[in-house]
């Protein structure tokens, strides 16, 4: 079974900026679509971002534009996940997930996903 992993998740001031990743040991990711949702505590999980294969297009939702950045390094098989100007409403977990999607918000959409990592935003 395809696991992927998440770091870079901890507790950050308001304001403050993190850079998630995401990769799969043994596995490639360079041709999935990888989409980064999370999950806050007593909310539905929610789409964050999603960065398309080739980078031929990125997605984010409302709540985080023009704040992240969602890249890829496929020579390192690694997903990012830029998060600047955070906010105390930022805090959940965060999930990233692989699959080949029509609709890059969409939680069935995808195949695989990882544990998650926790984000933290408080003083």
């Amino acid at each position: 079974q395809v696991q992927l992993v998440e770091s870079g998740g901890g507790l950050v001031q308001p304001g403050g900026s993190l850079r998630l990743s995401c990769t799969v040991p043994g596995f490639s990711l360079d041709a999935y679509d990888i989409g980064w949702f999370r999950q806050a505590p007593g909310k539905e999980r929610e789409g964050v971002s999603c960065v398309m294969s080739k980078e031929s297009s990125v997605y984010y939702g409302e709540s985080v534009k023009g704040r992240f950045t969602a890249s890829r390094d496929d020579a390192k098989n690694t997903v990012y996940l830029q998060m600047n100007s955070l906010k105390p409403e930022d805090t959940a977990v965060y999930y990233c997930a692989a699959g080949y999607v029509d609709y890059p918000f969409v939680e069935s959409e995808y195949d695989y996903w990882g544990q998650g990592t926790q984000v933290t935003v408080s003083s």
